[in-house]
């Protein structure tokens, strides 16, 4: 076998490992915030009055909740664009008209009282309803970008 032909062979292997490769694409974006942990006041795990007591966390306070969501996507020339993608998680949470019923002040998603894993978990819940299924999905919310949550959706 003369090197060209093994040369050819190589290539071949690489652009079918191409083929098999699982693909990707992330954004990130922020959204100010405000919530609250209700049970913070009076749990005796959390309202501890020493170190490590929260019980703050029981009163309303702002974040800036920071978002990075990866989806799956199934070929390598913006199947699902960027910019797009972001903008429309963006508008899940403006308040604004809600184009399915009309209502001034509705906004499709809320940040309210939640945890990052419920925030991420809603959040995931409209991504399947747009993108279907059949896709991998990473999100991650984060308060103020120093504590948060990573949570994998894998395909149905």
């Amino acid at each position: 076998m003369d090197n060209m032909m093994l040369n050819a062979m190589r290539e071949d292997a690489m652009r079918q490992q191409l083929h098999k490769s699982k693909r990707m694409i992330w954004v990130t974006f922020q959204k100010e915030g405000i919530h609250k942990y209700p049970a913070a006041l009076d749990d005796p795990k959390l309202a501890t009055g020493d170190w490590d007591d929260v019980s703050f966390l029981g009163y309303p306070h702002r974040h800036m909740f920071h978002f990075r969501v990866s989806i799956e996507v199934f070929h390598d020339d913006r199947e699902i664009e960027f910019i797009q993608f972001s903008r429309w998680l963006q508008r899940l949470y403006s308040v604004g008209t809600d184009e399915a019923d009309g209502e001034a002040g509705h906004t499709v998603l809320a940040l309210d009282y939640k945890s990052c894993e419920m925030i991420a978990d809603d959040l995931f819940l409209e991504i399947r309803k747009r993108y279907g299924s059949n896709r991998e999905v990473h999100i991650e919310v984060s308060e103020d970008g120093e504590n948060g949550c990573v949570v994998t959706f894998p395909k149905a």
